[in-house]
Formats: C-alpha cells, structure tokens, sequence
C-alpha cells in the first residue's frame, strides 16, 4: 500500500538478488502494455478463455516530468487522502506545492518508478504459468490499471474494449489486486474507479448483457506463495549478520500507515497487515523478535504509527542496532523502499551496515508462482469476490462505496447510477 507522495525507481533494481530480470529487459517494456493483445476469439486450448487479468496498483510517474499530474490525481483522491470538502481545492494546491521536492526524490531513485515494469512483468509471467495450469480459461491477457498514473484506469478500459471485450461482445476479466491487504483508500479506491469507468465506457450494457464480466481478487494477505516469498527474503537478509548475532536481529515489518479517521471508520486493512506478519513469522517459527511499525504519514493529522523512522531511530538509541526492515505490504519496489526506506530511514540512521532492508518481492519466482496460484482457485471457485468484500465499514457513510461492492459482489442487479454517484 502507498500514499507516501511517491516516486518509485529502482536503485536496487540491477543489484538486487532476488532477480534476474534485467534493466535492459524492463526498459524494452516501458511503453504500452506487457503484450500486445490480439483481438477477442475463442481460443482452443479453453472452453471459458479468453481471460483478462488486470492488476490494480497504484502506478507511480516514470519520469519527473509526470510528478505534477501523478500528485495531482493522488491528492485528489479523497479515499486516498480525505481532506474533506475542500478537497478539490486543497488538493491542487498541496500537490503543486510538493511537486519540486517530489521531482527531487525520484531523481535520487534513477529518475521515475519501476512500479510498472515490474507489474506488467509479474502479470505477463503469471500469464504464462496460468495458461498452463488453468487451461479451460486460457489464454490469458496481461493488463494493468493504475489509479494516479499511467496507465490510467480508463485507458486499461479502452484498451478492453479495443480488445474485443465488452460492448455487446461479453468476456470475462478479473480485478487482481496488487495490495495484498485490503483497504478502501488502496484497493477500495482502484475499485470505485473501475466502477465508475465501466458504467460510462458500457453504459448500454449496463444490465449486464453484452458487458464484460468482471471478478474481483479482493485480497490474499495469509497466502501461503506470498508468506514464502517474504520469508525467504528475510532468511537471505538474516544470513549477511555473524552468526553469533543472526537471532538477535529484530525484524521490523513496514507498512503504509492510515489515517487514524480511517482506521476508526473500521477499515479491515490494519488487521490484514497483522495477518500477514504473524503469519510470515510463524513460517520463520518466530526466530527473531519482531514489530510492525507504519511509514509515509502525510499532514498534520493523526496516524496509525508507530512511524517506522521513529522505530528504528528509538531502537538505536536503546543500543539495538541490528535490524531489518521488511515492507510488508508492498508487492514490488518504488518511492516507499528505494527512497523512504533505503535513503531516509536507513541511509540517515548513521548504521547503514547494520540496518538493513529485505529485497522487495519483484521478480520473485515463488511470488509469482503465489499470483498464479490466487488467480487459479479465484477463477475455479466461480466466486464473483471474497465474503468480507461486501461489507462496508461499520462507519462508512460513502454512497459510491456502497454501489461499488454491491455491483462486485454481485448482490443487486446494476443500473446505470447517474453522473452525480460517479463524479464523487
């Protein structure tokens, strides 16, 4: 999860050990999207295929020059950052403010995010493998959709379309998303979007018939793939410390914190994220002390914390200097790891060589083998998204969120909604 007011490009990108994916291969990928997606027909190797798979992330600008307009849609995003009424005004003003300092960020980090190379390439993978194992829906077809940059949700609909889904012509796509903890400001946000572009890009449709069918990977935050792919990069990191020290080191796990008026609405995204740290450390069989603290707080207002800088910085002064960070709620490097992580809190602790950070899952071969793994059971259960996805917060008073998960969970039949329920 992120709202850190990012920039994401990869330092650790080249160096990192988990892959072999080299930057050469990623930057043939930066333009379009992962594969060129050939016209909708009935394949012979599927009898319900083709498939679209659409991962639903955040996004992050690729160039500094697209920082304005990436920090533009973020601020404007009120379940992203609730600024309340004032939000189409405050917003536009606090990200043309923070737009140079930004711009700096991801100039230190290589210039823009690899959010999306390595998305469009954990997608195109997880294709392949899908392909083979689910073969009654193959193929399958790698799409991304990002809420703040390129590419835009709306385009990821278009490209749909274009495509030969939708419009009369049906096809089944599923919304996977890349938070594996579920919140509305993250995943609830992507979703409200999809909502919205699908009921102005197939309005005719909107009874259904015609449309694309659309399922919704909700969360997956206790799946077995993704707690092995995060211990194993733990057990990696553990093994640069002396042995004599190794069990002493303290693990702690690094989320993007909320806003306490969100986590007081009764957003399930804080308990998932404890789900999945004591999960991962029952896989390690608790070998190490550990603590989940919260990073990229924004604003002057309350959030979930411990901050994770604070965490590290109080550490040090009790004289535990051995520590290793793990952001466990992000599925690939970007602002929050390569310049937050490694350049803030790491590189100002003056213990560079002795806190350290877990490499980010990227191209986690177990990972992906983890995404393949989700996206077959969800398409066998015939399931249109989890149980907890329709229910709203105990607090939660947004209308748009409601219609939003009554459409996913496939508990009402949908009408078109009317401009003002989208516009929100």
């Amino acid at each position: 999860m992120a709202f850190r007011l990012p920039s994401h490009m990869p330092r650790r990108i080249c160096a990192g050990k988990s892959s072999s994916f080299g930057l050469s291969q990623l930057n043939s990928r930066a333009r379009g999207l992962a594969t060129v997606v050939p016209p909708v027909t009935q394949d012979a190797t599927g009898s319900k295929g083709p498939t679209a798979m659409v991962f639903m992330n955040m996004g992050g600008p690729q160039t500094t020059d697209q920082v304005g307009d990436f920090l533009s849609r973020l601020f404007s995003d009120g379940d992203l950052i609730p600024l309340g009424r004032l939000q189409s005004y405050i917003g536009p003003l606090l990200s043309k403010r923070r737009t140079p300092k930004i711009q700096k960020q991801y100039s230190d980090i290589g210039g823009g995010s690899p959010i999306r190379k390595w998305s469009e390439y954990q997608n195109e993978e997880m294709c392949k493998i899908l392909d083979k194992i689910s073969p009654e829906t193959a193929p399958h077809k790698p799409y991304v959709a990002f809420r703040y940059a390129n590419p835009l949700t709306e385009h990821m609909y278009q490209q749909l379309l274009d495509d030969g889904f939708g419009k009369g012509r049906g096809g089944r796509a599923v919304a996977f998303t890349q938070y594996p903890q579920y919140s509305c400001s993250t995943t609830g946000s992507s979703l409200n979007e999809l909502w919205k572009w699908r009921h102005r890009l197939e309005s005719k449709h909107s009874g259904g018939e015609g449309a694309i069918n659309w399922s919704v990977i909700d969360r997956w935050p206790v799946h077995h793939g993704l707690v092995e792919a995060f211990a194993q990069h733990i057990e990696a990191k553990l093994a640069e410390y002396p042995e004599e020290r190794r069990k002493d080191v303290v693990l702690l796990f690094s989320a993007h914190s909320l806003p306490m008026s969100v986590v007081n609405r009764g957003d399930p995204y804080p308990a998932e994220v404890a789900a999945t740290v004591y999960a991962v450390m029952q896989r390690l069989r608790f070998s190490n002390p550990y603590r989940l603290c919260w990073q990229s707080q924004v604003g002057p207002s309350a959030w979930l914390g411990p901050q994770t800088s604070d965490t590290v910085e109080n550490f040090i002064k009790k004289g535990q200097k051995d520590l290793v960070l793990i952001p466990i709620a992000f599925t690939s490097d970007h602002i929050e790891t390569l310049y937050e992580l490694d350049l803030e809190v790491i590189g100002e602790s003056g213990h560079s060589d002795t806190v350290k950070r877990a490499e980010s899952l990227n191209g986690s071969p177990v990972f992906i083998e983890a995404l393949a793994d989700i996206a077959k059971n969800h398409l066998a259960s015939g399931e249109s998204c989890s149980p907890q996805m329709g229910l709203r917060c105990p607090a939660c008073t947004s209308e748009r969120c409601a219609v939003t998960k009554e459409f996913f969970s496939g508990k009402k039949a949908q009408s078109y909604p009317g401009d003002k329920v989208l516009a929100q």
